[in-house]
């Protein structure tokens, strides 16, 4: 997983020293002396986490992270703040500016490098959020959002230990709506069944392992983005490890102290109540504008929009982009010889294989007619092929059912151009059409295969496809 993380700190062998860190595992790190600095460095530098000290001369550590958090453009960037301050007093005040997280001077390597990568990995769903909103607010059909009311959380307390769990309740109950899960086992059909707001969980569970607990929370559809705090030990060091690579948002070490507990758990509730907000512009203000009624992808109107940000995006982040144009082989015949009825069944099939068999962060489109683009974001050319020979074979593996008083089962299959994000300069227009030149020789090759186009984008634009090498389906093909 890479980021850009920012390091703030004005004395230059702690910069080193975290550099040398991040840096080893292929991290892109920047540095700045200052609060000053760290400021306008995050108002030209999309950074993901802020690595910030405390004691600087000037703005210190808890001013920056006021500012931070203050500015609704870059509020939801992650602030750790890394200190020799270790009193309860020291971390509440940093919860109270927004920091995220504190991590004790001398750093331990693997302590910050598995909430770095944490971190990263959870900002990224909320930065698709906004990505997919500020797509749609183009429409003109995202209202702006009010701070949602200050109501009562809604939380669910996982712990078996009739002491810890009193204590937890104690201190929830103050600010939030909590409800109590003592069996392990049954908290996750709790949590699936009730819509709440965070989840905290004793990771010292007596009857039930608090670890596999968090990773069939995390793989549940329902509870996959509510945030989960962990409770644990002092000596659970390596458990909070692997905790934080499964998707824990937060851990809070014993003993807990009650204040900081209740900043923690305000922050990610309203994290939490913030991407709902989001994911709700999304799935409901633009639906009917961005979504094709047949299939329920999205349409060419959004993806021309989308494909344009994330392009953008590729370029800031140098992070790789590819695109899959995907064409129903010999769609024609079908209407012809089965009716329009039959056509918009198996339209509507496809569809519903290649959403089900990419990834939440990818964008599948209906860009007309019988084609179909997937837009797939941190991936590169080779990576898309494979997944492209994937929807492939599962498009053409089961035949498709006609519509209803039809018994016959259809064959059907596609065939699908793969392109890739080339470097700063490249366009989305560009790389639509490389992607639709490679389907072309698909198409001319014999249909049902994949071809990955690996012409660069400043090749003259020209009607004619470039030579290729053509195999049978199944087997990796180029153009250019």
């Amino acid at each position: 997983m890479t980021g850009r993380i920012l390091v703030v700190d004005d004395v230059k062998a702690n910069v080193r020293l975290l550099e040398a860190r991040l840096g080893a595992e292929y991290f892109d790190v920047r540095s700045a002396a200052s609060g000053e600095e760290a400021l306008s460095t995050i108002a030209s530098w999309p950074c993901d986490i802020v690595l910030l000290d405390v004691m600087m001369p000037g703005m210190d550590g808890f001013e920056v992270c006021r500012r931070i958090k203050s500015d609704p453009r870059i509020a939801h960037i992650p602030v750790v703040m890394i200190t020799a301050l270790d009193r309860a007093d020291d971390r509440i005040k940093g919860l109270r500016v927004g920091a995220d997280e504190f991590l004790t001077k001398p750093v331990n390597d693997l302590a910050l490098v598995a909430r770095v990568k944490n971190l990263v990995s959870l900002k990224r769903v909320t930065d698709e959020l906004r990505l997919r909103a500020q797509t749609g607010s183009q429409f003109g059909l995202v209202a702006e959002n009010e701070a949602a009311p200050d109501a009562e959380g809604r939380v669910l307390l996982v712990d078996d230990s009739a002491s810890s769990s009193r204590h937890l309740f104690e201190i929830l109950r103050q600010s939030c709506r909590v409800e109590l899960e003592t069996d392990g086992a049954h908290a996750l059909i709790t949590a699936a069944e009730r819509g709440y707001e965070t989840i905290v969980i004793n990771l010292g569970l007596e009857r039930y392992d608090a670890l596999r607990l968090v990773s069939q929370i995390r793989a549940l559809e329902r509870t996959r983005l509510v945030p989960i705090i962990l409770i644990a030990g002092a000596d659970d060091t390596a458990r909070m490890m692997r905790a934080l690579d499964l998707g824990v948002n937060d851990c809070i070490l014993r003993p807990v102290e009650r204040t900081e507990l209740v900043l923690r758990l305000r922050t990610q509730i309203a994290r939490k109540r913030a991407n709902d907000r989001l994911a709700s512009d999304v799935e409901q203000t633009i639906a009917m504008a961005i979504t094709d009624p047949l299939t329920g992808l999205r349409n060419r109107h959004y993806l021309k929009s989308h494909l344009s940000r994330l392009v953008r995006q590729a370029a800031e982040t140098e992070l790789p982009l590819s695109v899959l144009m995907i064409d129903i082989d010999r769609f024609k015949a079908i209407n012809d010889t089965h009716g329009h009825d039959a056509g918009d069944v198996v339209l509507r099939d496809v569809a519903q294989r290649l959403r089900g068999h990419v990834r939440g962060l990818d964008m599948a489109c209906r860009l007309g007619g019988e084609e179909f683009v997937i837009l797939m974001p941190e991936t590169t050319l080779s990576a898309a092929e494979k997944v492209a020979e994937r929807l492939r074979d599962v498009v053409a593996r089961d035949a498709f059912a006609l519509p209803e008083g039809d018994a016959e089962h259809l064959p059907v299959t596609v065939s699908i151009g793969v392109a890739a994000h080339e470097r700063a300069g490249d366009s989305g227009e560009k790389l639509i059409k490389r992607a639709d030149r490679a389907l072309y020789q698909a198409k001319r090759d014999g249909r049902n295969r994949v071809v990955c186009c690996t012409e660069t984008f400043d090749d003259p634009d020209s009607e004619e496809t470039t030579p290729c090498t053509s195999s049978p389906p199944g087997r990796r093909m180029q153009a250019g």
